[in-house]
């Protein structure tokens, strides 16, 4: 096969997807956020990661809280839709959501997240 068909079939792959990461206010709220997302197929996974400590102002005031970190892997068609609906069921009047490219993977697995990705 040819070097330069994989390469390139590699990168479409990788621009296919995308992580979003966002920060909640505890692990069921990240909970609830990924299986909504995996469900609608706007994600394909979610991984949740409990007891970051967050320091940050907020509206003029330092504030130190625990909160918890959600790593949804999805696909770049799908990534406005699942901002829109973390916002929507999010407790946090300004959630972060930040929306990360893919510069490389396991090809197999970012083809994965695109296929669960397909609008039912």
């Amino acid at each position: 096969m040819d070097l330069n068909f994989i390469f390139e079939r590699a990168v479409i792959i990788m621009k296919a997807t995308r992580l979003l990461y966002v920060t909640c206010k505890n692990p069921d709220e990240a909970r609830l956020i990924a299986t909504d997302l995996v469900e609608r197929k706007l994600a394909a996974c979610g991984n949740i990661i409990a007891g970051i400590q967050s320091i940050y102002r907020w509206e003029g005031l330092l504030q130190n809280d625990q909160e918890t970190v959600l790593i949804l892997k999805t696909s770049v068609n799908r990534a406005a839709d699942c901002q829109a609906r973390i916002k929507a069921i999010h407790s946090y009047t300004t959630p972060c959501i930040l929306e990360i490219d893919i510069c490389g993977g396991n090809s197999d697995y970012l083809r994965w997240v695109v296929d669960q990705t397909l609008p039912p």
